[in-house]
């Protein structure tokens, strides 16, 4: 599964690239040379004195102090055709050379923090939504995840996939918002059905204990609310408003030794099944969303669905299905994958790169893509 943005390599505390690295010294040869040749005719001695701050961002203390030597020996030698300066003015270049080193140094302190404080970040995240293993029991999974909010790694979109007595189980979902306000709610959803794989024989069970969940979570957060409200300044009368949450979901259920998948729609798009060349919608009778207090066993329904030997289901997030072109039309994910699944392990990639094609950047909603199948032999 991968998750990660393409973000540049020192953000992940990794060296600054080479040409960072290289361009403090080039402009040094260059500044030099072209002074040189010009004998004075063309002044630029005194830019050396910019090369401080730049090796700053790229060098630590050490490596800028060096060119801060570098430049003030340079300033000083008649050699190299600048113009003779005055105490003053190394005095100044001394000083910025001075000033560049200490930016280098908290530079380097500060990327050390940052890289700290990603690296928990990610697995605090990576914990709540791990990655979907290639394979989970006899089915076959690839997922794709990719958070609206920049530089996090889970937003309001979830997906997982386990094993338990019951079979196979799969959740993808869309909750309520979007970015790390609803990462709370994601962690919950995900808690309740991993114990509804283990704990619940019917799928409709697990559908109402997620909204039971949510109904949970919705009632503590007013009660939180209220309380807010009560300790509030004497003449500020509280909202009452209950937060409401919500969410959709689709819940998946390959039970052992059947060539079958079972469905439940909470409200959610439905799954794709890519058959040969052919790409259909299931006939899911939708239920409603969770959070509402109405997903239980009497108004889920569940639908059995015929499994062939390659066929598979794609299961997706409305980050996909909404994201828009420059001319306001949605993508049209059921049209566009018959084309892009020449590649049946790349899929979710494929769709990816063509929806980053389509919008022009990216969709700016969170975007969750799972393949699910069983193997191509009985």
């Amino acid at each position: 599964m991968r998750r990660r943005r393409e973000e540049p390599g020192w953000l992940h505390g990794k060296p600054p690239p080479l040409w960072a690295r290289i361009a403090p010294v080039v402009a040094l040869v260059v500044l030099v040379l072209v002074q040189r040749l010009t004998q004075g005719e063309a002044e630029v001695g005194f830019f050396l004195a910019g090369l401080p701050p730049v090796a700053a961002f790229a060098y630590g203390a050490a490596g800028t102090a060096v060119f801060a030597g570098i430049v003030l020996a340079l300033l000083g030698m008649p050699w190299a055709g600048s113009a003779h300066p005055r105490g003053a003015d190394l005095a100044t270049v001394a000083a910025i050379g001075l000033l560049s080193v200490v930016i280098a140094w908290v530079r380097r302190r500060r990327d050390a923090q940052l890289v700290s404080v990603r690296t928990v970040a990610e697995a605090a995240q990576l914990a709540v939504l791990p990655p979907v293993p290639e394979r989970v029991g006899p089915v076959r999974c690839a997922g794709l995840y990719r958070a609206a909010q920049r530089g996090t790694l889970v937003g309001g979109d979830l997906y997982d996939v386990r094993v338990g007595p019951f079979g196979v189980r799969a959740l993808v979902g869309d909750v309520q918002g979007h970015g790390l306000a609803a990462v709370g709610t994601v962690a919950a959803l995900l808690g309740a059905f991993r114990e509804g794989v283990l704990d619940d024989p019917e799928l409709v069970g697990v559908a109402a204990r997620l909204d039971r969940r949510l109904l949970a979570d919705t009632a503590g957060a007013g009660d939180a609310a209220g309380a807010g409200d009560a300790a509030g300044t004497a003449g500020t009368a509280g909202s009452g408003e209950q937060p409401e949450l919500f969410a959709t979901a689709l819940l998946l259920e390959f039970p052992p030794g059947l060539d079958l998948v079972r469905i439940v729609s909470c409200g959610h798009p439905p799954a794709l099944l890519l058959r040969a060349s052919t790409v259909s919608e299931p006939a899911v009778e939708p239920g409603p969303p969770l959070g509402l207090g109405l997903a239980g066993p009497n108004l889920a329904v569940v639908t059995d669905v015929p499994l062939l030997p390659g066929d598979r289901l794609l299961a997706y997030t409305d980050g996909v299905t909404e994201a828009r072109d420059a001319a306001g039309e949605f993508y049209p994910l059921a049209g566009r994958v018959p084309a892009l699944e020449r590649d049946p392990a790349g899929l979710v990639e494929a769709v990816w790169q063509d929806l980053l094609e389509f919008t022009a950047g990216g969709p700016r909603d969170d975007v969750a893509l799972l393949v699910l199948s069983l193997p191509d032999t009985p």
